[in-house]
């Protein structure tokens, strides 16, 4: 046992070191941070190191380390998609810009139909894949992986480009979010009715996590935001109650058949906040906390990816993928943003932006391997398309700043403050 415990504490210095020196090349590259942890995971998997002599992969990560690293990763996806429940209450709810509605349903609907249109009519290229049925919750699976947005690093990128502020920055983060809440509920009703999931019948699944989200949306919430006003209450400290709130939500999500980061992303939800603003402090915190241990969720990730094994077939699938995920992304958020009165370049950017991946992408595509829905070769593949689109966000954002327009300036424009109205605008 204490050999065992060594390997774990060794694999958590070794992942904590390699993920931030590579997160800091991304960074000097142009690239978000995430892109670089999720390159390190899969170079210490066997795509790269376990290709090396003396299976180096299979030795730093030898099975009976691999449950301790996959709960730590599982804790820090609930706390992590916690952060991004949290932190919707603001980004989408409160939107101000009247495109957003029109984006998120059509940048959302139009690639999920196209992606489950693809499953359908590439079926024979997934069949190569080890994908033999397809059933109704693999083709909606695949709508949701080519529909889905990284919300979070979505976020970072605007950030980090100067849009912050901006009607593109403000307009691709509203959408996104609601996105994200659509994406997810879709997400759950294709897990719910896998056939080898845990639990009961689908139907039966669905109605219980239904009344369990109506509970913690009706229920819990008001009752946490009266008991943690009180100075005095046992529930004052928020971080506490958040990380309970959190932890024990995706234990019933889990119990009920679907996987944990429902819960940690319901719980985020549901957690109350002042105003319509998260709490700095707890925000802060869990963001913090996700941080540091995520790069084990890319690991855990990394190990299931092998580029060097993947065919011919594979590589069709993958150019099926990423020609209909940015497809059915890039043209509809555009042409949205454009009747919602948004100008070429800012539509431009909003379209770009919304077909950024990365994290929120893996978690989602964790929950398809590890309920069945989809094997490991096409897990690769879908991996491969999440990190190519994430890296051609910032060229793409760089060449339509870039590129003159003579009826737009050359900085964007940012988002007017409101005067407590919203000139009806949502």
């Amino acid at each position: 046992m204490d050999v065992l415990t060594a390997d774990v504490i060794g694999d958590i210095a070794l992942v904590l070191i390699v993920s931030s020196l590579l997160g800091a090349i991304a960074r000097r590259c142009g690239q978000p941070r995430v892109i670089g942890q999720i390159i390190g995971g899969i170079l210490l998997g066997p795509s790269a190191l376990g290709r090396l002599p003396g299976h180096l992969s299979t030795r730093l990560f030898p099975s009976g380390v691999l449950p301790f690293l996959n709960v730590l990763a599982q804790v820090a996806v609930v706390i992590f998609m916690f952060a991004v429940g949290y932190e919707l209450e603001t980004r989408a709810l409160r939107g101000r810009i009247r495109a957003v509605p029109l984006i998120a349903a059509f940048a959302l609907l139009v690639p999920m139909a196209v992606g489950t249109g693809a499953a359908v009519i590439f079926r024979s290229s997934f069949a190569a894949l080890g994908e033999p049925h397809l059933t109704k919750s693999f083709a909606l699976f695949m709508g949701v992986a080519l529909a889905i947005t990284a919300l979070p690093v979505l976020a970072a990128i605007v950030r980090e480009s100067g849009l912050a502020g901006s009607v593109a920055g403000v307009t691709a983060t509203s959408a996104a979010g609601i996105m994200d809440v659509v994406a997810w509920v879709a997400l759950g009703a294709a897990v719910a009715g896998t056939a080898n999931k845990p639990g009961p019948p689908w139907p039966v699944t669905l109605l219980l996590v239904a009344g369990f989200a109506a509970v913690m949306i009706l229920v819990v919430r008001p009752v946490l935001r009266r008991w943690i006003v009180r100075r005095r209450s046992v529930l004052s400290s928020q971080l506490m109650v958040a990380l309970v709130l959190a932890l024990g939500s995706a234990w019933v999500t889990a119990s009920l058949g679907l996987h944990p980061v429902f819960g940690g992303f319901l719980a985020g939800l549901t957690m109350p906040s002042a105003d319509g603003t998260p709490d700095a402090d707890v925000l802060r915190t869990v963001e913090d906390v996700a941080t540091l241990l995520l790069p084990l969720f890319f690991v855990v990730t990394g190990l299931s990816v092998n580029v060097g094994a993947l065919d011919g077939a594979a590589l069709t699938v993958l150019a099926v993928v990423c020609v209909t995920a940015s497809a059915g992304k890039l043209g509809p958020g555009y042409a949205a943003s454009r009747i919602g009165g948004l100008g070429r370049r800012d539509a431009a950017t909003v379209a770009v932006l919304v077909n950024t991946r990365g994290l929120t992408e893996l978690i989602a595509l964790n929950v398809g391997l590890s309920t069945g829905m989809i094997d490991k070769r096409l897990f690769s593949v879908l991996v491969i398309m999440a990190v190519i689109m994430t890296m051609g966000t910032a060229p793409l954002l760089w060449l339509i700043r870039r590129r003159p327009a003579a009826s737009a300036v050359s900085e964007p424009q940012r988002v007017a403050p409101s005067a407590g109205q919203d000139n009806g605008q949502m």
